[in-house]
């Protein structure tokens, strides 16, 4: 059941005859797109601060191109519109990607957003689970195909245990922070800025932390929107970087777009800012070994073949040239 829950999640379906409104204009030898589909989501600040601005509508105004932004709930939901062709890029965990990438989504990722620690195992207050190996034949809230279950099966694996140890209960991020709070399970895999709230409005406890468990925020590209315009993913990778570099020099703003985006405690939007670092964006080694040592325990639980070249597949997914053309 297990499995078959995880494979529901994030199998990949290519969809070769449907096609989008922006897409119908992306005929063979076209210049340009119609449109630019970006994703949003509250775990990635720099995204929201671009939004919030409106820096990419007046960029590709001039160009006679539009702009939609579409938001993502968490990476399972990103790489599912990027698969699907509903977004042209898309935030997401990198150990995320690296399995989506697995089972064939057409993606590359061109840009790091943060390098976050958005995940924790977390209980409510009055709970007697302390450490992981408390939560053995306990229920545990996650999110299938995103950091916090990748977090969670790695944490279970420091301790001997697997995902067949507890009873994962598969939610949406928002969700399963609900149900931790109402006692409906016993843990939850959370993801900041739920996670932030839960602790600052209702005294939940980060029993497991673990920052090296997290892997990057990864800014993913479709395969054929990078191949047929390689010159917008520069120019968005430029928007990213005009919005990075906003949120270093303007923190408090930054923090004050997060709260009003995700209608959020100021409170609860620091706590989420102050678990990023957005110093790094260009994509490299390192993110590749982040996502190598995850795919070792996704392998362990039959996530991601045992016959993946998990390091061939790393190369082909992280694509740093874009971000290195840009990055000053």
């Amino acid at each position: 059941m297990r499995v078959a829950l995880f494979v529901t999640a994030v199998t990949v379906f290519f969809v070769g005859c449907q096609r989008s409104v922006g897409d119908e204009a992306e005929g063979e030898g076209a210049d340009k797109p119609d449109k630019i589909r970006l994703d949003y989501a509250y775990y990635s600040p720099v995204s929201l601060v671009l939004k919030e601005k409106g820096w990419a509508e007046e960029v590709f105004a001039e160009e006679g191109i539009d702009v939609e932004f579409v938001l993502s709930l968490g990476s399972n939901k990103a790489l599912e519109f990027l698969n699907s062709n509903s977004v042209d890029f898309g935030s997401s965990a990198g150990a995320a990607a690296l399995i989506a990438k697995s089972n064939g989504t057409p993606i590359e990722t061109v840009y790091i957003y943060s390098k976050p620690e958005w995940t924790a195992l977390v209980t409510n207050a009055d709970s007697d689970i302390q450490h992981v190996d408390d939560l053995k034949g306990k229920k545990v809230a996650a999110t299938i195909g995103t950091d916090p279950y990748i977090f969670l099966l790695r944490a279970l694996n420091e301790e001997g245990l697997s995902a067949e140890d507890v009873e994962v209960v598969p939610l949406q991020h928002p969700d399963g922070a609900t149900a931790l709070s109402k006692g409906e399970v016993d843990a939850w895999a959370g993801l900041d800025p739920h996670m932030a709230q839960l602790e600052l409005e209702e005294g939940a406890h980060l029993f497991y932390r673990n920052p090296e468990f997290n892997t990057y925020g990864f800014l993913s590209v479709r395969s054929e929107f990078k191949e047929k315009y390689p010159q917008y993913v520069e120019k968005v990778i430029e928007l990213y970087e005009k919005a990075r570099k906003w949120t270093l020099d303007h923190p408090a703003d930054a923090t004050r777009i997060l709260a009003d985006s995700a209608q959020l405690n100021k409170d609860v939007a620091e706590i989420e800012m102050g678990r990023n670092d957005f110093s790094d964006p260009v994509p490299g080694a390192v993110h590749r070994e982040a996502i190598k040592a995850a795919a070792e325990v996704l392998q362990s639980e039959g996530i991601i073949g045992a016959d993946v070249d998990i390091d061939s597949l790393s190369h082909e997914l992280i694509q740093p040239s874009f971000t290195e053309k840009v990055v000053q």
